[in-house]
């Protein structure tokens, strides 16, 4: 099988087993998505969840965040990982989002990094999930996933996968294709243990088929 072949045959199985896939994450409009993304950096979406409702009742926009300080908002997210530095650049992205931006997201993937706290990855997501483009945020779930079926080869790093994964999954599939390999990652294709078994796509998986053969 060829890799082309490959990637068909994924999206086939993902169409079918989870045709409307979408975050996890809670949010009502793109600036607490924004911000549920910066909270989620080596912190579970499970967590996020629970911080935010408090946080956004406090800072509904980003005009109202922009006022406050890193102490209050390191207050309201001291639960999440690393809450010293999220609370610096939340109350940066904020200020700078008011301010530069009059309270609007950008929809460009550079003028989305220039905002504190938002790399490729956070730049990818609000892209994707708000905008509805073909940008693949890749974080630890779809490097790992991608990887092991074989729908990356030989990757670095994350930009790299990124760069293979868009090169073969048609644009108007990558915003769906980002929350399967996540989704999968997450609950079937585990870093430690996966769930071989449970998967629905281990015969065209590269991990899977070695393991078989060892």
């Amino acid at each position: 099988m060829n890799k082309q072949e490959l990637f068909e045959k994924v999206i086939e199985y993902f169409s079918k087993s989870m045709p409307k896939p979408e975050t996890e994450l809670h949010y009502k409009n793109p600036f607490h998505l924004l911000v549920a993304v910066i909270l989620s950096a080596q912190c579970t979406d499970k967590r996020v969840n629970i911080i935010t409702p408090a946080l956004f009742k406090r800072f509904p926009t980003p005009e109202s965040m922009a006022k406050s300080s890193e102490k209050e908002i390191f207050e309201l997210i001291k639960s999440c990982s690393y809450p010293n530095n999220k609370a610096h650049n939340i109350l940066g992205m904020a200020q700078m989002l008011h301010n530069d931006f009059k309270d609007i997201m950008p929809d460009n993937i550079d003028e989305l990094q220039k905002l504190p706290g938002v790399g490729r990855k956070t730049a990818n997501v609000i892209a994707s999930v708000i905008f509805n483009k073909p940008a693949f945020a890749v974080d630890t779930h779809v490097f790992r996933v991608a990887a092991r079926i074989g729908l990356s080869t030989n990757a670095k790093n994350p930009l790299q996968t990124e760069q293979q994964l868009i090169n073969y999954f048609p644009a108007e599939i990558i915003p769906d294709a980002h929350h399967w390999l996540i989704l999968h990652g997450r609950y079937v294709c585990k870093a430690r243990k996966p769930l071989c078994e449970q998967c629905g796509i281990k015969d065209l998986c590269n991990y899977y088929i070695l393991q078989s053969k060892n």
